[in-house]
């Protein structure tokens, strides 16, 4: 089979190397252009962009798929299905209708929950007991194609964005190359999505992550899992961002307010919410290294008593 594969993230980059490991002929890689990053804001690669040139694939960057030139050039490639991992831009009709076997997309929920784009933040946000990857045939709406086939796997308690997006990237990558062989062959019957049950994940920004106390230990606990590794969860001390790396939640703390640290053991420290207490566990403040509870009170001796803002 003749592919085109598109995909930006690190998610997306398992799924290619085993398009290739397994034989596949995969035509062209399509991934979002090149952005500033870092305090020189030099260009950098996406992280698909750096294994396809590592595999020796073409690359196309371009900033949309509807002008005629770039219509063409993908239409030249005459593949027979398009492969999308998290691209980040929307199909237009005209893409999806080149492909023989169409556009196949890879989606890290079990479809309908979580269309959009952030079902694993979603999935722990919502306190999902499991999540999954949906393999689908896209379509011109949000995620609503049919699905061809699904994988299910338990969300741990230790969970965060990175590491469950690693393992259902793993999973993914070890499904794709057989069920496009079965697809291909005409093996595989995709089922219509429910609108029952169908639930939407929004953009997390960078603003997401400030934690307000007055909610419950649990759901800040969700949200630390969640925006871990991007945005971070964080608070402030005196002028300098606070992050909360690794946390859990306690009982307790209702006889104090809200974002009042409480002294846990000797070695440990807690924070009071609006229910429960959050046990930090790892944090970091701002020019500083990530640090246990025991280092960073080594070096902040009156931080215990004080008073976070809402």
């Amino acid at each position: 089979m003749r592919i085109v594969f598109m995909g930006t993230p690190v998610f997306a980059v398992p799924a290619l190397c085993h398009l290739v490991a397994e034989g596949y002929q995969v035509e062209a890689v399509y991934t979002q252009p090149d952005k500033p990053s870092g305090r020189g804001r030099r260009l950098a690669y996406s992280p698909v962009k750096q294994a396809a040139l590592e595999l020796g694939l073409a690359v196309r960057q371009p900033d949309s798929l509807k002008k005629p030139p770039v219509l063409a050039e993908l239409a030249a490639f005459k593949a027979d299905a398009i492969v999308v991992a998290a691209y980040g831009q929307i199909l237009p009709p005209s893409v999806l209708e080149l492909p023989k076997h169409g556009c196949i997309n890879i989606h890290p929920s079990l479809l309908p929950c979580h269309r959009g784009a952030s079902p694993v933040a979603s999935a722990i946000l919502a306190g999902d007991e499991f999540t999954g990857v949906s393999i689908m045939l896209m379509d011109e709406g949000l995620d609503t194609g049919p699905v061809i086939t699904r994988a299910s796997i338990p969300v741990a308690g230790d969970d965060d964005t990175g590491s469950l997006g690693l393992k259902l990237s793993l999973i993914a990558a070890r499904m794709l190359p057989d069920i496009l062989l079965d697809w291909a062959k005409g093996c595989l019957k995709p089922q219509p999505q429910s609108e029952d049950g169908a639930t939407y994940s929004s953009t997390i920004n960078k603003d997401a992550g400030l934690i307000d106390w007055r909610a419950p230990a649990v759901d800040i606990w969700r949200r630390v899992r969640a925006f871990q590794p991007w945005p971070g969860s964080y608070t402030h001390w005196r002028g300098r961002m606070l992050k909360i790396i690794e946390a859990s939640p306690l009982p307790g703390g209702n006889n104090a307010d809200a974002g009042q640290v409480v002294s846990i053991s000797k070695k440990s420290f807690g924070i009071t919410t609006g229910e429960g207490i959050l046990n930090i566990l790892k944090l970091q403040l701002e020019g500083k290294r990530v640090m246990t509870a025991a280092e960073f009170l080594a070096g902040q001796r009156d931080f215990i008593g004080a008073k976070l803002p809402d």
